[in-house]
């Protein structure tokens, strides 16, 4: 799993008739040991996360099982809202 900031909403009229009814966000990979961000890219959300909100992302063949959408062409899910993030102090 990866962690990442929700940055916006997707809508999309037109797709794969298998992502109908699903809710996809666009995320923002965060490296919380120095608080960077990188990529973004497309997440399905089967949690209810909102723009602004820490997640946790999963990715590839793990994507699709968590979701129960083994044939459709997702390769990111939100599995999780992060409530609190708690890293080493630096010595």
């Amino acid at each position: 799993m990866i962690i990442c900031k929700v940055l916006g909403s997707v809508w999309a009229t037109r797709k794969e008739e298998s992502l109908n009814g699903i809710k996809l966000m666009i995320v923002q990979r965060m490296d919380v040991s120095n608080n960077t961000k990188t990529e973004t890219f497309v997440a399905a959300d089967f949690v209810g996360a909102g723009i602004g909100d820490r997640v946790l992302v999963a990715t590839g063949s793990s994507a699709r099982n968590a979701c129960g959408q083994a044939d459709a062409p997702i390769d990111a899910t939100i599995v999780g809202i992060i409530d609190e993030l708690e890293t080493g102090a630096d010595d």
